[in-house]
């Protein structure tokens, strides 16, 4: 086994040792090709980039109308279009008005605005949802292979710092053997 091997090894092992001290994996569905990705580092991922390529027509409409549905231009535009129905029905158009003072069909049009706005927004607020929990989980991912790292890291500085201690008592025995030579002259 080359160093490289060797050094793909342990870390397969270290990945392997944190997983099983992870309680919350061992309920989930950690596989194999999953801790390949965390060694070979290929957990990153952009979510956003992700479900956008995977939302279907309906999800995008229904993200862009909540986009607009909750933006200034909306309620500014709004505002202008309620008082130009209530101005224009109750002071220019006041003797063939076709919504007078009680603005019934006005009440009808906002109601059935709210009724179509309503479904639309929460589903785009499920899909911001299904974002969050894909984030959370890709985070998690990269919280995890960032303790790998850092365990990984440790490991090499603690075989350094054996090493350095070998070499050490090398040193001073070599140290000592030659103090002993001198000695015998």
């Amino acid at each position: 086994m080359n160093d490289k091997d060797k050094a793909a090894y342990s870390k397969e092992e270290l990945v392997r040792q944190i997983l099983e001290k992870d309680r919350d994996l061992k309920e989930s569905n950690i596989d194999e090709e999953l801790i390949h990705e965390l060694i070979s580092g290929k957990i990153s991922k952009n979510i956003n980039e992700a479900d956008d390529e995977n939302a279907t027509l309906g999800q995008q409409i229904a993200d862009k109308i909540a986009t607009f549905g909750g933006s200034w231009t909306f309620i500014i535009s709004f505002c202008v279009v309620l008082a130009v129905w209530i101005i224009g029905n109750a002071i220019i158009l006041s003797n063939r008005a076709f919504d007078p003072y009680p603005f019934v069909f006005l009440n009808l049009v906002l109601s059935c605005l709210a009724a179509i706005q309503a479904p639309i927004i929460m589903m785009s607020q499920n899909r911001q949802s299904e974002k969050d929990r894909l984030t959370a989980g890709n985070n998690y991912l990269i919280n995890l292979k960032s303790e790998i790292i850092v365990e990984d890291l440790h490991y090499k500085i603690d075989m350094l710092m054996d090493q350095q201690a070998e070499n050490t008592k090398t040193i001073e025995m070599l140290l000592k053997t030659i103090e002993e030579l001198k000695s015998m002259k």
